[in-house]
This record gives structure tokens, C-alpha cells and sequence, in this order.
């Protein structure tokens, strides 16, 4: 108890890195302090200007360093004010006070936020300024003085634009997973929704005919269909809930429901043939567990494609083919339907495009078109030995 009260204060009393506005102050206040210091000569000691071109000096400083905390918000603006001050104080002040180091700093944080040519200009510009002064005869600074100044420049340039880039990459990595992860997450809701939606209307649609032709028998086939409804829609809401849980945070709970597979594959044609198809399943091949991301894609193929014969193919009969071999698996669906006008629905290619993207995201590919005895028939193939996935499709 004593150790992990011990353990809370000291991760209270850690010290964090100040972010937005404290950071740009502390940056502001942390280039301050050394040129102070370093410009305190002016203030003690034999008096080697006037008084009134001490305060011009100091007030430039002060300037200068004050401007680095508009730094992030206008880098080129304050990078071209501190140099224009970093100039002037060169200039009046007798005293070669550090002030260069706030230039530096304001230099690098324009290269650091993308603007290379401004950064570019504003070194350029006070090399030329530097290299003038020595020729018109300032002796502090030299021809070797000038060419380390350049190398520093060019230096602080390159600093901050590797910053930038690698900020850069790391956002642009960021957004693709997160891009990835949303095209993931909608593939899943489509496929989940939509298949056991397309059921219930379509148990729904069969009840009302069944009721307009046979109203002596309406309260039996009403309950049929209901009963078949509700199963439906349970098994909808599970799969639901579980693949929301993609979109829990860290520290929640998992979600506990099982990840869809072959292994439901009854489940899944028992509610298909509710519609009145007759699915029929031919199974070949290694009988060995597939891989989870193999498993769940075939899955998902063979749901999507039941879904796309409930709604459009108008379609009697469907087969379903699996055959599992040593390092990849092959699925097919055929109906007996009308052929193209089972593809999509209208829709350019938003079922089929899923597929499609599952059988590729796993290194695989899908085919579907017209059958050659006419109906449709939609043929994926995924291998088992990709990288992503986490085996083979049976012991080697």
C-alpha cells in the first residue's frame, strides 16, 4: 500500500514538457536567460558606449527574445523581426553580446515548419550582411568567422528541415492507419448489417406474400416468420456489438463475442435457406483450422455474396464451394440466378468491392461475373502464408 501511494505521487510529481503556449514561453524565457547573461559585460565594468546606446541594446534583446514566443504561429515573420533586431544590435552595441543564438533558433523553427526557401532566403541574407560587414572593416568578425557562420546556417536549415520532414511522415503515417482502420471498420458494419437486414426483409416480404395467399393460415406463418426475424436480428446485434468493440478504448474491456469463421458457417446458411434458397455446401481439401484473418475473409466473402443473391439475383438455389489446400484456400458461390444483375444492385460495385478488398488485403484475389451455366458466381482465393496472417492453412 505504502510503495503504491509512494508510486502516485512520484508519477504526479514527474515533470512533463510544457505544450502550447507554456512551451513557447519557456522557449522565449530559455533563450533569454543565456543571452542575458552573455550581454552582462554591458552593465558591469568600464563603460565602453554611452549609456543610451545600452538600453537601445538591451531593449533589442528583450525584443528579440520576446518575438520567439510568436514563434510557432508566424515562424517567418518572427525568424525576419529577430534578424532585422539581431542586426541593429550589432550595430549600436559596442558589446559582441550572444544575440545571434535567438536568430539561430528562430531559423531553424522556419525550416522546422516547412518553409525551406524562407529559411533559405533569411540565412543567405545574413551571410551577405556578415561577409559585407567584414569587408567595410569590422574587425570582430573575419573571413574564417564568416565561412563557420555559413556552416552553421546551413546546418540549422538542414536540422529543421529533417524535423519537418519527419513530422511530416509520421503524421502522413498516422492518417493511413487511421484511414485504414475506418475502411476496416465499414467493410465489417457492411458486411454484418447488411447481410442480416437484407434476411429480415426478405423474411419479412415472404410473410406478407404467404399471408395475402393463405389468410386461414396467417397466425402460424406470421409466427414463423417473427421467430425467424428474431433470431435475425439477435445474431445481428452480436455481431454488431462485437465489431463496435474495435472502437473501445485501450482500457475497456474486449469485446467478448466470438469472431465470426467457418465455424458459423450452419449458422449462416440455416438463416439463408429461411429465405426460401436452397444452399448447399461442398467442402474439399485440409480440414485443419484456417488462420483467424483467413478465416473471418472467407467468411465475409460467402456472407456478402448470400446477401447479394437474397437481394437481386432472384436466385432458387446456391452453392457454396471451399476447398482448403496446404497453403491457400479457394471459395466460389454460384446461383442460379440472372446472372449479371446479381453484381451489385445498382450500386457500382460497394459488395463486390469488399470482397474483393479482403481477398487483396491478404495478399489474395476475387472474381466475379456471370456464370458459364447462367446465373452468377463469385471465386476468391487466399493464401495462407502471407505475412499478415498468423499461419498456414495446414501443418507443412
Amino acid at each position: 500500500m505504502a510503495l503504491g501511494a509512494v508510486s502516485d505521487v512520484v508519477s504526479r510529481l514527474r515533470l512533463r514538457p510544457p505544450r502550447g503556449r507554456a512551451a513557447d514561453a519557456a522557449l522565449a524565457c530559455g533563450v533569454f536567460v543565456p543571452v542575458a547573461v552573455g550581454s552582462l559585460r554591458s552593465l558591469i565594468g568600464e563603460r565602453e558606449e554611452p549609456w543610451p546606446a545600452t538600453v537601445l541594446g538591451w531593449t533589442l534583446i528583450i525584443a528579440a527574445c520576446t518575438a520567439l514566443y510568436f514563434g510557432r504561429r508566424r515562424p517567418v515573420v518572427v525568424a525576419a523581426f529577430v534578424l532585422a533586431a539581431t542586426a541593429a544590435y550589432y550595430l549600436v552595441s559596442v558589446y559582441d553580446g550572444p544575440l545571434m543564438v535567438a536568430f539561430v533558433v528562430s531559423l531553424y523553427m522556419v525550416a522546422a515548419q516547412g518553409h525551406l526557401q524562407a529559411a533559405t532566403a533569411l540565412a543567405a541574407l545574413t551571410v551577405i550582411a556578415t561577409g559585407i560587414g567584414t569587408l567595410a572593416g569590422n574587425h570582430d568578425v573575419n573571413g574564417v568567422a564568416v565561412l563557420m557562420l555559413t556552416g552553421w546556417l546551413v546546418g540549422v536549415v538542414a536540422l529543421g528541415w529533417v524535423r519537418h520532414n519527419r513530422l511530416t511522415l509520421a503524421r502522413e503515417t498516422e492518417e493511413r492507419a487511421a484511414s485504414e482502420e475506418r475502411l476496416r471498420i465499414a467493410r465489417e458494419l457492411h458486411d454484418v448489417v447488411g447481410h442480416h437486414l437484407s434476411l429480415i426483409n426478405v423474411q419479412s416480404a415472404a410473410a406478407l406474400r404467404r399471408l395475402r395467399k393463405h389468410p386461414d393460415k396467417g397466425t402460424q406463418s406470421a409466427e414463423e416468420a417473427l421467430g425467424a426475424i428474431k433470431g435475425t436480428s439477435r445474431d445481428a446485434l452480436r455481431e454488431l456489438r462485437a465489431t463496435l468493440g474495435v472502437l473501445r478504448q485501450v482500457d475497456e474491456t474486449a469485446p467478448v463475442a466470438p469472431t465470426a469463421g467457418l465455424d458459423r458457417l450452419g449458422e449462416l446458411v440455416a438463416s439463408a435457406r429461411l429465405t426460401g434458397l436452397d444452399v448447399r455446401v461442398r467442402s474439399s481439401g485440409e480440414q485443419e483450422h484456417l488462420p483467424t484473418e483467413v478465416d473471418l475473409a472467407v467468411y465475409r466473402i460467402i456472407q456478402e455474396a448470400l446477401t447479394n443473391v437474397n437481394r437481386h439475383a432472384h436466385a432458387t438455389a446456391v452453392t457454396v464451394g471451399i476447398h482448403r489446400e496446404a497453403r491457400q484456400v479457394t471459395v466460389e458461390i454460384t446461383d442460379n440466378g440472372h446472372g449479371p444483375a446479381a453484381a451489385d444492385g445498382g450500386t457500382p460495385g460497394s459488395g463486390i468491392r469488399g470482397m474483393r478488398e479482403r481477398a487483396h488485403a491478404l495478399g489474395g484475389e476475387l472474381i466475379a461475373g456471370p456464370g458459364p451455366d447462367g446465373g452468377f458466381t463469385v471465386r476468391g482465393r487466399i493464401p495462407c502464408t502471407n505475412p499478415h496472417t498468423n499461419g498456414a492453412c495446414s501443418p507443412s
